[in-house]
């Protein structure tokens, strides 16, 4: 597996990171352990979760993902990249949520108890906090830092004005900075390429996209009548709901008819070609692929093996 520098960090991380939104949710845990083993030994060593997940609606099931992450890793630690992501609300009270201080420091422990572990590489940011000062956010996290809990910060779902202002304020408060952006990026939404990317490349911060795949629909499987049972279109707790909107419109079904001659010429599955195509963008670091079994993986590997070519 290749590797690529994270963004202006000495850390080196594999071209593919694994997402884990699957893990307790559509694969249990024998399953899950099952996926991280098959993903190390082809070589993604660098994993990405978040307090939430598995995001299915279920409170009792908060965090259940970081928990059989934590369990898998016990004699791995030293393997593995590990990100993880806090913003949602995690509990009843008002302060559970969101980038203050206070949930910071909070989550930050809850995720290195679930995770076992005494460090987190990669602590992001899930979605913009509009209500918390960034100065306030910023300097939680350089805090972080210092303590030896994170080596590295980033965010998640950041529109590219608020990733610059952060970027000014980190310089002006001489605190830690955004090293990475989590956005949604494949062939059926590009937005990124407005303005993120080219700040990305300007600034040299890491890419991690996720939804390489479109929720499951550049893999060519789904048929316009209906999404197939088990998919992510078709999640609990409104998950699947989200797809639905982002995805599921003859606009984007005819994109994906279209490109599957394209795929068949190329000699390569359609999923093959939709990772191929997101890891061909100098900007990406390592696009994040989940899986609900082992073998959904093998056509992002065989993007790193063979990289689409002109």
């Amino acid at each position: 597996m290749e590797h690529k520098r994270l963004g202006r960090t000495g850390l080196k991380v594999s071209r593919l990171c694994l997402g884990t939104m699957t893990f307790g949710n559509q694969c249990d845990e024998t399953m899950s352990h099952a996926i991280l083993d098959y993903a190390l030994d082809a070589g993604i060593s660098f994993i990405d979760t978040a307090d939430i997940y598995p995001a299915n609606g279920v409170p009792e099931l908060v965090g259940e993902t970081e928990n059989i992450i934590g369990r898998w890793m016990k004699g791995r630690r030293k393997d593995v990249v590990l990100a993880t992501k806090f913003w949602a609300p995690t509990g009843k009270n008002p302060w559970q949520g969101g980038a203050s201080r206070r949930n910071i420091l909070d989550s930050v422990d809850d995720s290195l108890r679930r995770l076992q572990t005494d460090y987190i590489d990669l602590y992001q940011v899930h979605f913009p906090d509009y209500e918390t000062p960034i100065d306030e956010t910023l300097g939680a996290l350089d805090d972080l830092v210092r303590q030896g809990k994170i080596l590295y910060a980033g965010c998640s779902n950041y529109p590219a004005w608020l990733l610059a202002l952060t970027l000014g304020e980190a310089s002006l408060s001489k605190t830690i900075r955004f090293d990475v952006v989590q956005p949604r990026y494949n062939l059926l939404f590009r937005q990124p390429e407005r303005e993120l990317l080219e700040l990305c490349k300007f600034s040299d911060i890491g890419v991690i996209p996720y939804n390489p795949l479109a929720g499951g629909l550049l893999t060519g499987k789904h048929k316009r009548s209906g999404p197939e049972d088990g998919s992510r279109f078709t999640l609990q707790g409104g998950q699947g709901d989200r797809y639905l909107d982002r995805y599921w419109n003859d606009m984007m079904h005819d994109t994906v008819d279209a490109l599957k001659p394209l795929a068949k010429q190329a000699g390569i599955t359609l999923a093959h070609l939709a990772v191929g195509w997101v890891l061909a963008n100098p900007a990406i670091t390592s696009p994040i692929v989940g899986a609900t079994k082992p073998s959904q993986l093998d056509d992002a590997i065989n993007a790193v093996k063979n990289p689409l070519t002109d």
